[in-house]
């Protein structure tokens, strides 16, 4: 009985000391663990802020080159019957639409909606507009027409406003 006792005194405290360093150690590993994905937080932050501010600012300038009033004046040739420059005009916005496709990437679902919204909605103020005009128009008068429809708020300014609005909130 004195030997089992006489264990259990080497023992006891032996087992306390081993807890107390065991839960020591890991409380330090684990706060090393969370210090160093902060770190690795706060580093990918450094280089990822930049790009998306630049992915913010491509956006603003597409959504400008997609402005109706901008495109009209960019691509105008009074040479082209109403057809050819409709079909000028859906082109010049498919191909800076496709040409800043991977910047969604930085941007949040919200923003990226809104961009894809404008696009299709100014693409569908052109057809329209083009739909009502006969094969002898010209370019200018579809020009008119446009610019005639959109003369209340068009939908890239309600894009460039929560383009502008989620700027504000993240940086």
């Amino acid at each position: 009985m004195e030997i089992l006792l006489e264990i259990v005194k080497i023992l006891l405290p032996s087992l306390v000391v081993f807890l107390t360093a065991f839960f020591s150690i890991k409380f330090f590993i684990e706060n090393d663990q969370k210090k160093k994905l902060l770190e690795l937080r706060y580093n990918a932050k450094s280089v990822i802020t930049p790009v998306r501010l630049q992915a913010y600012e491509r956006m603003a300038m597409f959504l400008e080159r997609m402005d109706p009033n901008q495109l009209i004046l960019r691509l105008n040739n009074p040479q082209l019957t109403a057809y050819q420059f409709q079909v000028l005009l859906v082109a010049s916005i498919r191909s800076e639409f496709d040409h800043n496709l991977s910047q969604q990437v930085y941007l949040s679902a919200n923003v990226w909606n809104h961009i894809k919204m404008a696009k299709e909605e100014t693409i569908k103020i052109i057809n329209l507009c083009a739909g009502k005009l006969s094969a002898e128009n010209t370019a200018t008068d579809l020009a008119t027409a446009i610019l005639e429809q959109i003369s209340g708020k068009s939908p890239i300014e309600e894009a460039m406003n929560v383009l502008k609005m989620e700027i504000e909130k993240v940086f």
